[in-house]
């Protein structure tokens, strides 16, 4: 499991089967913002130093593939420009972010630092409403397909309080001013394709 937190114990987990994800390339022109970069990096492990990873916690920037330019930065407050990117992705990040206020923030703050026309790209998970409350963790295991490597990882959150569908996330993108470009919902997983006017 990531260490986006302390591994807790085994008991209170609700596993998810396995999901096998292939990140195919795709044209991203200048720098990509790469959201919650840390980990396992897989969007810098694709892009190599195309990739501005940020992240919140210094350890998990340290433990990501070399390659990517790697800041310590809260999402919910870019210290980048207005229009900067073209890009900018969020691979299993999102569902770390346990406060939808701040979720919302997150959106608007990649929407201010996008050009017209940029892309956020986001991989996550749909969070069904808890199953039992005795396992108040879930935890997705992945089967990432990313270059010439497969990586084998999960990664865990404590369950929220609502449902967290992608329709949760396209509407929090919309809100924030961004068109749907491409929706690919896979169950329990989906990829989403936004656009900044």
């Amino acid at each position: 499991m990531s260490e986006h937190h302390k591994t807790p114990s085994k008991d209170r987990w609700f596993l998810f089967d396995q999901e096998e994800i292939t990140l195919d390339d795709f044209d991203a022109p200048g720098y990509i913002l790469d959201i919650g970069g840390g980990g396992e990096g897989i969007i810098g492990i694709l892009k190599g130093e195309k990739v501005i990873a940020i992240d919140g916690r210094k350890g998990e920037l340290e433990e990501a593939a070399e390659g990517p330019l790697k800041i310590v930065m809260d999402a919910r407050e870019l210290k980048f420009l207005d229009n900067t990117f073209e890009t900018a992705t969020a691979f299993f990040c999102l569902m770390y972010v346990k406060e939808i206020a701040d979720q919302k923030q997150i959106f608007d703050e990649v929407y201010r630092v996008l050009k017209s026309g940029g892309e956020y790209l986001i991989w996550d998970v749909n969070i069904p409403e808890q199953q039992d409350e005795k396992r108040d963790i879930f935890v997705i295991p992945l089967k990432i397909k990313v270059a010439s490597k497969e990586v084998e990882t999960g990664y865990g959150q404590l369950w929220p309080p609502e449902s967290r569908p992608m329709a949760f996330y396209v509407r929090l993108a919309q809100e924030s001013g961004f068109r749907v470009m491409q929706e690919k919902d896979q169950g329990r997983i989906f990829f989403l394709r936004l656009q900044k006017p």
